[in-house]
């Protein structure tokens, strides 16, 4: 019985150290409080996209501003300075150019011409243009718009919202001179037809027509715009061009085509068209396409 009872504790005591001998075991410690690796989260701080193209309509006491794109550097400003009833176009990516004194915007079939500073604008940059707010103002902003300067495009650029299109041709709308006010201001560049202003300066000349025969042609002048027709083009296009004083007439310069356009025009009572028995009291000369006509214009 002796031998047996010396085992038992000796079996018991073997076992005890089985057992502190696997808890001290470092790879059996690191597999129960293994953890599971966690996949790297998107980050939420970073910052948002920038924003997408669109407009900007600011306003203050000196007027309201129309500007794409609202986010970075303008690529077309329209500005209607308060009390004025004028609009004002702008282009910081125009060139200025001395000869060309017609900037047009619109969208579509819908354009009106601005009479520009051919020294470009010193204050916003680049070539603007300026003249009375247009009538149709809802039609030339009401989609994508568009400028134009000689060569020179921007555009078509997408359309302002409604809601900023409204709120900027109100704006432009209350910006037109109170008739009760007092007296009407004198005509400026920026209220009067672009065809009236050249060089920063109201034209003097008489609204005229002229006509001519072998071949057809006819012309309505108005300040410096020619529109020139024939039985081919019966609606006739309308030719731009820089007016000179003559002794009495006058001559008017542009191209139509890509070929010179002039038209002169000389004192000459009783002037006969060769088709009616009206007389007129002046005498014209017209080079077109390479070829010289003549005929008769009087006033409008």
């Amino acid at each position: 019985m002796k031998p047996f009872l010396i085992l038992v504790p000796l079996a018991l005591l073997a076992a005890c150290n089985s057992q502190s001998s696997d808890k001290a075991d470092p790879a059996a410690d690191d597999t129960s409080s293994a953890v599971t690796p966690v996949p790297p989260q998107p980050n939420e701080t970073s910052p948002p996209d920038q924003p997408a193209a669109a407009w900007d309509l600011a306003s203050s006491g000196e007027g309201a501003s129309l500007v794409f794109p609202a986010f970075g550097d303008p690529a077309i400003r329209l500005f209607c300075p308060a009390r004025k009833g004028e609009i004002l176009v702008n282009v910081p990516a125009f060139r200025p150019i001395g000869s060309e004194e017609r900037l047009s915007f619109g969208s579509g079939s819908a354009v009106h011409a601005l009479v520009a500073d051919t020294s470009g604008d010193r204050q916003r940059g680049g070539v603007s243009g300026t003249g009375a707010v247009p009538g149709n103002l809802g039609a030339l902003i009401g989609g994508p718009v568009s400028v134009n300067y000689g060569a020179q495009n921007s555009g078509p650029h997408a359309a302002p919202p409604q809601e900023l299109a409204r709120a900027f041709i109100a704006a432009c709308g209350k910006g037109a001179p109170d008739p009760t006010a007092g007296p009407a201001p004198k005509p400026t560049a920026g209220n009067i037809s672009a065809c009236l202003m050249q060089d920063g300066r109201r034209l003097s000349v008489t609204p005229l027509r002229a006509v001519g025969t072998e071949p057809f042609w006819g012309a309505r002048i108005e300040g410096r715009c020619v529109t020139y027709s024939h039985p081919e083009d019966q609606q006739g296009t309308r030719v731009w061009t820089r007016y000179s004083a003559n002794g009495g007439g006058g001559g008017w310069t542009g191209a139509l085509g890509g070929s010179r356009f002039v038209l002169t025009s000389r004192p000459q009572p009783g002037c006969s068209d060769g088709m009616s028995d009206k007389r007129y009291p002046l005498a014209v000369e017209l080079t077109v396409g390479g070829e010289q006509r003549r005929g008769c214009a009087g006033p409008l």
